[in-house]
């Protein structure tokens, strides 16, 4: 589907689907696979690199013989791509198991070089992985302070920051757009207040980088994670840097590599064969840009190319989670948590609700047995799911979309809905 000088370019659904065998298996093809904000699906261009180098260059990297330099290859090619996801430059990304063991190598490499007294502000919408380790730093003398949200709406107000920060603040974690929530944070209004006092901001992108192109130099953050396996990609985490920073930290791995930026972060051996494959969603992106806009077409830049596929994602993901905001807003006893704004710029498609009528588990039981895939507990942001007043082992039903996904997908959930609701 080519632009045209009379038409807009619009998303043409049914070549992304092709791109992901699950769509084309008789067992995954039935579902209506709402839960993407738990983990979404790989592409082929993700899956044939795994299939390579598991299959032939699964080998220890940087040798000289043939298998070792194609593993070595694929490493930085993925590297290079993926940093340049996030407008980074390849050394200031680090790749690690979870976001969670990235956190917490962070918050231990941190550690070293602040005073006892010193203040840390985290969030209490954050998923956990974000804000845990931080949380722990109270055991070692750091003083822990709290962003808390709004407890009707889940939402953070910036002014509610403003009070928290001073002289003795060296770093505020916020969530860019909460897993639960799903609202869109000021991240760059929060990194202007904490540098200020000359204190650092950790930003978790897990649940908003599979809908929008992110620009760490427009955000002015110094830290921001991502979870590959979230954003059509292998199990991995992924961690940006900012350069200056990453220089002034405690080195966490093997004494003899201090030198390396790359390993400053990973104390342990990288999966060779996963970061490798992470560079297919830099494939697939560019397939997707060939197939809109024609070889040669549309931005020259990587970068832009990037932000102009997801200009396509974003528009169809907001025409996709329009009527599904609309039909909860409509429901007597429906709290959607975060904003009711159907805008994408203003909210993820990730849409986590309660009943007052009905639990939250027999709303997950219906649409599972309606072949809707999604899930209802606290998600991980368990301190946000309590400040709401919710018992977080019942907790909340979320319907996570992403592009891939079709209107009839979002029919069947709202079809379920009605009767159960």
């Amino acid at each position: 589907m080519e632009s045209s000088d009379t038409s807009p370019v619009t998303l043409d659904v049914d070549f992304v689907r092709d791109q992901f065998p699950a769509f084309a298996h008789p067992e995954t093809s039935r579902w209506a696979h709402l839960e993407n904000a738990g983990g979404s699906y790989m592409p082929r261009q993700v899956i044939d690199r795994f299939t390579d180098l598991l299959s032939f260059h699964k080998t220890q990297p940087n040798w000289d013989y043939a298998p070792s330099r194609r593993a070595t290859e694929a490493i930085e090619q993925s590297r290079a791509a993926m940093a340049a996801t996030f407008n980074a430059d390849p050394d200031e990304i680090h790749f690690g198991p979870s976001t969670t063991q990235n956190t917490y190598v962070l918050a231990r490499s941190m550690r070293h070089g602040w005073a006892d007294g010193d203040e840390v502000v985290v969030t209490n919408q954050d998923h956990e992985a974000n804000i845990g380790a931080w949380r722990s730093l109270a055991e070692t003398g750091i003083v822990i302070r709290e962003w808390s949200v709004d407890p009707h709406t889940g939402l953070l107000d910036l002014d509610d920051l403003e009070p928290l920060i001073n002289d003795r603040t060296r770093l505020v974690a916020v969530t860019h757009a909460s897993n639960v929530a799903a609202t869109v944070n000021p991240v760059r209004e929060v990194a202007d207040l904490v540098h200020a006092v000359s204190g650092v901001v950790v930003v978790d992108g897990v649940s908003y980088a599979p809908h929008a192109p992110v620009d760490v130099r427009s955000l002015d953050c110094d830290v921001y994670l991502y979870s590959a396996y979230k954003t059509f990609g292998p199990h991995l985490g992924m961690m940006y840097t900012r350069r200056s920073l990453l220089e002034s930290l405690h080195h966490e791995g093997h004494w003899f590599n201090e030198p390396k930026l790359s390993t400053r972060l990973t104390p342990a051996g990288p999966d060779h064969v996963e970061i490798g494959a992470s560079g297919g969603v830099v494939d697939y992106y560019e397939a997707i840009h060939r197939h809109h806009f024609g070889e040669g077409g549309g931005a020259t830049d990587p970068v832009d190319r990037i932000g102009e596929v997801f200009a396509l994602f974003a528009a169809h993901e907001q025409r996709l989670m329009k009527p599904l905001i609309e039909f909860l807003t409509d429901r007597d006893g429906v709290t959607i948590v975060g904003s009711k704004s159907v805008d994408h710029s203003v909210r993820a498609p990730t849409v986590a609700f309660h009943s007052e009528k009905v639990s939250s588990a027999d709303m997950y039981r219906a649409l599972i047995a309606a072949e809707v895939s999604c899930g209802h507990g606290h998600f991980y942001a368990r301190r946000l799911v309590e400040a709401l007043g919710l018992d977080p082992e019942d907790g909340v039903v979320r319907l996570s979309l992403v592009h891939y996904n079709t209107p009839t997908d979002i029919d069947r959930a709202i079809s379920t809905l009605n009767q159960v609701l």
